[in-house]
């Protein structure tokens, strides 16, 4: 163990030690806003009648919930990011606070479907990240036995658009056999999983969605901003101003 706890390469005037202040609940009491999309265009599609199963236990839970129809939109640079369903898409995602993801898994992935949604929403725009800090469930169909290859999928784009992915997820073998005619899950286990894991989404997100911004800002993103850290009682960093 070294002795040396000098840091020559650190621009203190940037370097933010963790403030409790900042990390207190700042009390917001809207209803947390949930954009939830699926990836499949059928007629009976199991992805969305699983979407449409986590919804209303979202809104059980107290959040206000959206559902993007991803039915005429573009593959990604087929088209201008101007076009009505992509602008659809981003203002839906900027509008959220949480995003919940249910793919099929088709050719041991998530569908082209699913893909297509996530590589038109862009890491900035105008300055704006429309899912950096967001909380993010993952849950996929299955038309076999169960698999966990979509939802791992999904929790490695979750990680790249720097969303906080929850814990828990849902996969969902068989789903032809957990579902109504009108498209209700069945009561089992799995719909309990899905009960389980749209808890903790609401839960990690009532945590998360005041401190968000404050969780993801960086050191190096600072520095490179000329933004020096400022305390929560609005007070410079003493190096910035040395």
């Amino acid at each position: 163990m070294t002795d040396d706890l000098t840091f020559p390469n650190i621009d203190r005037a940037y370097l933010d030690h963790p403030d409790h202040q900042r990390l207190k609940n700042h009390g917001s009491t809207h209803p947390p806003r949930v954009l939830l999309l699926y990836g499949s265009l059928r007629e009976r599609s199991y992805s969305r009648f699983l979407a449409e199963e986590a919804a209303r236990l979202l809104q059980e839970f107290g959040c206000e919930t959206r559902m993007f129809n991803p039915s005429g939109l573009p593959l990604p640079d087929d088209a201008e990011s101007s076009h009505p369903k992509v602008q659809e898409l981003r203002e839906l995602s900027q509008w959220s606070e949480a995003h919940v993801w249910v793919s099929p898994e088709r050719h041991g992935n998530m569908t082209g479907i699913m893909k297509t949604q996530i590589d038109w929403l862009p890491l900035i725009s105008e300055g704006i990240r429309p899912t950096q800090g967001r909380t993010l469930a993952v849950m996929q169909v299955c038309g076999g036995s169960q698999s966990f290859n979509a939802v791992n999928s999904l929790r490695l784009l979750g990680r790249w658009m720097r969303m906080i992915t929850i814990p828990n997820q849902s996969s969902v073998p068989k789903a032809f056999e957990q579902f109504d005619e009108d498209g209700r899950m069945l009561a089992s286990p799995l719909y309990d999983r899905v009960v389980d894991v749209m808890e903790e989404l609401v839960k990690f997100t009532l945590l998360l969605r005041d401190r968000s911004d404050y969780l993801v800002d960086r050191y190096s993103e600072r520095k490179k901003q000329g933004r020096p850290v400022v305390s929560a009682a609005g007070e410079a960093n003493q190096d910035a101003v040395s």
